[in-house]
Order: structure tokens, then sequence, then C-alpha cells
């Protein structure tokens, strides 16, 4: 860009009467030009009400310092590049912008040479599936059955797939191009390994930025633990955790769940513990500790193409019986042990973090390296640990 002087030479046109500098929030008038000195703060200048086709209005940068105080339009009701919001910021150093007046439809465009991105990008829509970790099962230090773990807490807005606690789908996130969305996705919580002591929470998963209401869903609570003396109750979360029991029948409850999350866990009775609730149903209470019985059922969604059911309450293990820890990334509750000697509960699965939006918005800026696929016209990232979006 040529200069004259300190000033681009593109800003001294005859047909624009330049102003004194400006330092403070002002309102502009078509056919003048502006230099502004924002060296002792940000300024806001004030478009015109009204404008007709031609109008020009120029704006420098006087004191090459946009870069560290801004300069934004408000766009008083006038549309800006055929948009009525956000209101346009420039904030590069020694920058210059010299906008036109199109119309009603596209508005105020800018025309100069340095100025060529969107200043007023717009807002998109994404999808997503929040699911939390899943509680970790109860562990046994005798005949008795402990608890299954909850499932974790299951979130939705997909389609109108149904989400937890057989609520409704939730409304589509609206994200903004450059605002980061930080990714959360919660551990799955340890089966119980000693004596008297619940199964383990799992983790929270969450979507958050500076734009929306954080989405988050709570980890899957901990089985009851079975056996002799201890804490026979399952604890609250997602979905809530099953109830143990011991060998003389001494039974605990099973937890709540929570609310367009998770079902509650089962409470034990007679010599059967309770299993884990799911994100569609409640636990229930196995017929004996010599019986195993499955948590409460998870619920199926495609949103990443095709369907996978996700968020199953933690089952409980007839005596003397062996199973495994809940798979990684699908929110299911551990199972509950069942042992004439000491014997661990398993470990719940750890959640997982999915948004699907137009490929077209979709911004390629990631952190945590979720896997990116697409579906139709559609990107969905896929977050099996804790990251971020750009948008």
């Amino acid at each position: 860009m040529a200069y004259i002087g300190n000033y681009p030479a593109e800003t001294q046109t005859v047909d624009l009467k330049w102003q004194p500098i400006k330092t403070a929030s002002f309102t502009a008038v078509a056919g003048e030009g502006y230099w502004i000195n924002t060296t002792s703060g940000a300024v806001t200048v004030t478009l015109p009400a009204s404008a007709n086709t031609g109008d020009t209005i120029e704006f420098a940068d006087y004191s090459r310092t946009w870069g560290t105080n801004a300069v934004t339009l408000n766009q008083n009701s006038l549309n800006f590049q055929g948009f009525s919001s956000p209101n346009p910021v420039y904030d590069t150093n020694g920058q210059s912008v010299r906008i036109v007046y199109s119309g009603a439809t596209a508005g105020w465009i800018p025309t100069s040479d340095d100025d060529v991105t969107l200043e007023t990008p717009q807002s998109y829509t994404a999808d997503f599936l929040v699911v939390a970790g899943g509680g970790g099962g109860g562990g046994s230090d005798g005949a008795g059955q402990a608890g299954g773990g909850g499932a974790g807490g299951y979130r939705n807005s997909y389609s109108t797939e149904t989400s937890g606690r057989n609520s409704s789908s939730e409304t589509s996130l609206s994200l903004s191009p450059g605002t980061v969305y930080t990714i959360t996705v919660g551990s799955g919580g340890s089966g119980a390994s000693s004596t008297g002591t619940q199964g383990s929470d799992g983790g929270d998963s969450s979507i958050s930025g500076s734009n929306i209401t954080t989405i988050t869903s709570l980890g899957g609570g901990g089985g009851g633990h079975g056996g002799d003396g201890g804490t026979f109750d399952g604890r609250t979360g997602g979905a809530g955790g099953g109830g143990g029991v011991n060998g003389s029948g001494t039974s605990g409850s099973g937890a709540s769940g929570t609310a367009n999350q998770g079902f509650d866990g089962a409470s034990a009775g007679g010599s059967g513990g309770g299993t884990g609730g799911g994100a569609s149903a409640n636990g229930v209470t196995s017929a004996s500790y010599t019986s195993s019985a499955s948590g409460g059922a998870g619920l199926s969604s495609s949103i990443t193409g095709s369907a996978v059911t996700r968020s199953t309450g933690g089952g409980v293990m007839a005596y003397e019986t062996s199973g495994s820890n809940a798979s990684a990334n699908t929110g299911n509750g551990g199972l509950g042990n069942c042992s004439g000697a000491y014997a661990n509960g398993k470990n719940g699965g750890s959640g997982v973090v999915i948004l699907r939006m137009a490929t077209a918005d979709y911004s390629g800026t990631t952190s945590g390296s979720p896997t990116v696929s697409t579906s139709g016209s559609d990107t969905i990232l896929t977050f099996n640990s804790s990251g971020s979006y750009t948008g």
C-alpha cells in the first residue's frame, strides 16, 4: 500500500471531508473520513441510522494501535455485508477501511484493499451427544452381592432422538466462528477394591464456550458394597448406582438418577443386589446372589451415521462368577461383584462427546485428536478424550 506521510494514500481522497482525530466513541457521518487514535482505549463508531446508495465513510488507524484497542462499528440497524449482526470489529495495526452503502439488502460493504474478510461471521448449528463416564461397580468381601454402577448421564440433541431419562431431544447448539469450545470427556468410575466401600462415581462430560450454556452430563453413581459390613447404598449420579446386600439380608437402597440424563439404580432385596440405572430404564433387583442381572437399558443414537447404544447401567454378577470392565467411551456402568472372598467391582466405561455439523460450516480446527468422519453433507467429531473445537 502506498503512503503519503504517515497515512495510507487511499485515505487522502478528495471526495471525503477528513475530520479531526478521534480518540473516543462517536457517530459517523456519510461523506467524511476519520483518523481514529485508540492509544487510550477501544473506540466504538456508530454508523448512520439511515443511508443512501453510494454513501461513503472511511476510517484509518492514526496511531497503529487497533491491534491493541480495536475499533467496533455499531451497525445502528442497517446491514453490513448482508447481515444485521454481529457488529464488525477492526483489530489490525495500521488498518484502514472504506465502506460504501449498497442498499438495504447488503447494506454497508467494505471496498478498501486491506479489508477482504467477512467482518460479520455468522453462527451455525451443531448437534451434540454428551455421555459421561459410568459409575464403578461395588465390591464384595463375602457372600453378599454388590450393586452395579449407574450409567453416565446422557444428553442428546440429534434429530428427534430421545435424550436421557427418556426426555425429548434437546436444542442444538449455536456455534460462532473463532470461538473455542472446550470438550471434557469423563473417565469411568473405578470398581470398589476395599472392604466396605462403594464403587467410584464416573467423571462428568461437557461442552463449554463463551457464547453457549455449558452442556454437562453427570458421571454415573457408584454401586453399593456387598458382603460384610460397609456402605450398601448406591450413589447418585447421571444414573443412580444399585444397592448391595450381605449374606444376612441387610440391603442397601438404589440411588437416584438425574432429570433428563438417567434413571435410578435398584435397591437390593432378599439376597440379591440392585443393578445400576441406565439412560432409558431403572435398574432391577437380582433374584438372589446366585443369579446375575442386567442393568437399566441404555439409549441408541445414530449421530455418527450408524446406531450405537450407550449409557447402559451396570449389572450384578452371580456368586463366584467373573466379568469384565465396561468398554471405553460407552458410559456404561460397571458390574457389581459377588464372592465368598474379597472381589473387586468392575470399572465403568469412560464417556464420549460427539458434535455433528454441516461440512460447509466445519472449521477444521480441533485439539485432542477427535475422530473426524462424514455422513452425507455433515461432518462428525467424536471426542474419545478431552480436547477442543474452534468454530
